[in-house]
């Protein structure tokens, strides 16, 4: 969607920039670093929820998308995708005709199975939906969230799926979301460990089932070692702090999201106050406890937040003055394009298009 808005300078704050040019850089980067070791890219469309994304994403080599809910999955038609996964622990027969329709319009659609007791429920959703579904088995690495827990658990899954004629084992996943928290020095190791659990499990049901891990901060780590078939980033063709700041697996000046943002009020010195708060950036923090940080390098960083305010400080705050504008890097960028209707496409101080968020809200 086009407006004949010229230049960011025109834009009501706050905003969310998405800077087309770096975005596209990092896409291809991703895919010519999973090419170099054939690797398939099924990219995990919850952080940019955009079908334009994903369409780029498509016609730079991606195999499938990877989708949290059901919800998004239906709002990725659109992009053209042909396969798609909904890594998410579907338990509710109610769900099953708008799977059906789903898989009538893909040529293949995979769906999570995440415990014992879930599959029992995946294989009456499947016997609902009546239609060829492939599944990827979840395997806990070490976030604590879904997946089994021991080689038992993954034999009764791969059972009970070998049961069901509709469901099919096709692949063994994982998020290790945990390694949002490793230092840039232990993340090869601790990819291995992941690696190998993975494989452990893997070899316990069936050695030929390929592996599916799933983070930005290890996808390049995973492919590079010949043993993962497909990886499934989220985050990386936009970056935030926790990519470019905490893990360090791409340089700032990649980052290709930024809130836009106005001082409204000096109270005191050393602290400005901007008109984005939590419902732009969210609550959550970086790993030192900031809210965003300035994207051109000065020592402002918000500190704070309120619903409608956001706290700057640092040592170069007091540069700025009332009606100044400013452009900040947040800290998680999922839930900054979560709470916005739609960014603002620019290349350079130029606006060139308004892309909807169109999969925003679509958690069921």
């Amino acid at each position: 969607m086009s407006t004949n808005l010229k230049t960011i300078d025109e834009l009501i704050t706050p905003v969310v920039l998405l800077d087309r040019a770096r975005m596209d850089k990092n896409i291809q980067a991703m895919q010519d670093a999973l090419d170099a070791h054939g690797v398939g890219l099924w990219p995990h469309i919850k952080t940019h929820k955009m079908v334009e994304v994903a369409k780029r994403q498509l016609a730079a080599g991606a195999q499938g998308l990877t989708c949290a809910k059901v919800g998004e999955a239906e709002v990725m038609i659109a992009s053209g995708a042909r396969r798609i996964f909904i890594a998410h622990s579907l338990v509710d027969v109610r769900v099953a005709p708008r799977l059906a329709a789903l898989a009538d319009q893909l040529d293949e659609l995979r769906v999570a199975a995440t415990s014992a007791g879930q599959a029992e429920a995946l294989a009456r959703v499947a016997v609902a939906t009546d239609r060829p579904l492939k599944v990827v088995m979840a395997v806990d690495t070490g976030l604590h969230r879904e997946g089994v827990r021991d080689i038992e658990g993954a034999k009764r899954i791969a059972a009970i799926v070998a049961q069901c004629p509709q469901l099919e084992l096709a692949a063994i996943y994982t998020h290790e979301g945990q390694m949002y928290g490793a230092t840039p020095e232990e993340q090869v190791e601790k990819a291995n460990e992941v690696l190998q659990r993975m494989s452990e499990v893997r070899d316990a049901v069936d050695p030929e089932l390929p592996l599916w891990p799933g983070c930005s901060v290890t996808a390049k780590i995973m492919a590079a070692t010949g043993k993962v078939q497909v990886a499934r980033p989220g985050a990386y063709m936009f970056g935030d702090m926790s990519l470019s700041v905490s893990s360090q697996v791409m340089e700032r000046g990649d980052v290709a999201v930024h809130v836009l943002a106005t001082v409204v009020d000096r109270p005191e010195p050393g602290l400005a106050l901007i008109d984005a708060g939590t419902k732009v950036f969210s609550s959550d923090k970086s790993r030192s406890g900031l809210h965003g940080i300035a994207a051109d390098g000065r020592d402002i960083h918000a500190a704070a937040l309120n619903e409608e305010h956001g706290y700057l400080r640092g040592d170069d705050v007091d540069s700025l003055k009332i009606g100044d504008r400013i452009q900040l890097m947040p800290p998680h960028v999922c839930t900054v394009i979560n709470l916005t209707d739609q960014v603002a496409v620019v290349e350079g101080e130029n606006v060139v298009d308004f892309w909807q968020v169109a999969a925003r809200g679509k958690v069921q």
